[in-house]
């Protein structure tokens, strides 16, 4: 994959799957993979050994990963696309919707 064209801390919905229309912040982003964890979505129980940093153990609910095909990045509400262009030299990302640089 070339460039990511959402990145963390952004606001995105879900638009397939079990979590559709589900907004949350991107936490993290997995280029390699293709995925990324948002926020509250797709939670998942993960069982976990004690540990010293967990001393109890049991079952963690905890973000999984979903396809970054399935998310869209919010901007005023709406959902849009992402696309790439030039602003003073530099290359920017910018809302198809409307045509703001995001950042």
């Amino acid at each position: 994959m070339a460039t990511m064209k959402i990145k963390k801390g952004d606001t995105v919905r879900v638009i397939a799957g079990a979590d559709k229309n589900n907004e949350g912040k991107v936490i993290s982003v997995n280029p390699e993979k293709g995925t990324v964890l948002v926020e509250g979505v797709h939670m998942i129980k993960k069982h976990t050994k004690p540990s010293m940093a967990n001393q109890q153990g049991g079952i963690v609910e905890q973000e999984g990963p979903i396809a970054l095909s399935n998310v869209m990045l919010l901007k005023g509400g709406k959902t849009t696309r992402v696309g790439f262009k030039e602003v003073d030299g530099k290359k920017v990302r910018y809302a198809k919707i409307d045509g703001s640089v995001i950042d």
